[in-house]
């Protein structure tokens, strides 16, 4: 295991943290994430709730090291997968040093932005800063209104206007955030940017094709489990995934027409995956129904959410 550096081995004043990223579905968390550890770690979709677990994204500069907790969207949940989300969120924030509030200022705070500011008015003695997210997006005539309705939500220690699809003013957040982290050490090495499993890492990537080419409410129905990840001799990583969902109507429509849509996914995962590996990659998709998972404990278990 990589020696952890203390303060006395990296330069004065060396901060370090973890930052949970928090808000609802589809405000940009994960695309966040993914822009400043300058690859993907977390699947994005335009879909809301695509993530579905905490996601770890380590950023290690000279005089810091950030690692963002990326969270699941909070929400009402309506079953046990969506209350293992809410869950997930939660827990991630009076463990935080600071948490970075995402929001997406083109349209006014919904019902769900006020969830999140109960949470952290509940759970929160951390530093918060505010992500306003997606301002390409805001029409000129919402900029006061609607970044005076994000300011009265929560008491924050700093705010931004950025645009995590851009670019724009994530270097200015990066610098708020970092001033507000303790001084500590780097408790990962300077290389790692996450902490996720190679299959873990595979199963969202087969996950995210379906939310790419799929809608309604199948991609939302679906759970991907690695059965076999196995380096062949040949260098070629084997990797056979069963894509579970809860119909059988469903199934149907993952597999399409004589297997078509099945090995559209599978060709855009595996295309994904040999990007992430590095590596020349088989891969064997089959479709299975089991039946309300999203709802039973024992199957949701099954499927890689512990409940």
């Amino acid at each position: 295991m990589d020696e952890i550096l203390t303060p006395a081995d990296l330069p004065l004043n060396h901060r370090s943290g973890f930052i949970a990223l928090v808000g609802r579905p589809n405000v940009g968390k994960s695309t966040l994430l993914n822009a400043y550890v300058g690859q993907k770690v977390a699947i994005v979709s335009k879909k809301p709730q695509t993530t579905r677990n905490r996601i770890l994204g380590i950023l290690t500069r000279p005089d810091s090291q950030i690692v963002f907790v990326d969270t699941p969207g909070i929400h009402r949940p309506s079953h046990k997968l969506g209350e293992y989300m809410v869950k997930a969120a939660r827990e991630a924030v009076p463990d935080a040093d600071e948490v970075l509030l995402v929001v997406d200022v083109s349209v006014l705070p919904t019902p769900e932005d006020r969830l999140v500011a109960e949470l952290l008015a509940q759970r929160c003695v951390s530093p918060v800063i505010m992500a306003l997210n997606k301002m390409d997006l805001l029409p000129p005539e919402g900029v006061g209104r609607n970044v005076e309705a994000y300011l009265a939500l929560v008491k924050s220690q700093g705010w931004m206007l950025t645009s995590a699809t851009l670019g724009g003013n994530l270097d200015k957040l990066l610098e708020m955030v970092t001033a507000h982290l303790p001084s500590g050490p780097r408790y990962y090495p300077e290389n790692q940017v996450t902490d996720l499993t190679e299959r873990f890492v595979t199963s969202e990537l087969v996950r995210e094709q379906v939310l790419r080419f799929l809608h309604q409410e199948v991609p939302h129905a679906i759970a991907v489990v690695v059965e076999e990840f196995k380096q062949r001799p040949t260098g070629v990583t084997y990797i056979d995934a069963t894509i579970f969902v809860e119909k059988e109507s469903q199934k149907a429509i993952v597999i399409g027409s004589a297997g078509s849509m099945l090995k559209r996914i599978g060709t855009a995962a595996r295309h994904e995956m040999e990007q992430a590996l590095a590596t020349k990659v088989y891969l064997e998709l089959r479709v299975k129904v089991r039946s309300r998972w999203r709802r039973d404990d024992v199957a949701l278990r099954h499927v890689g959410y512990p409940s």
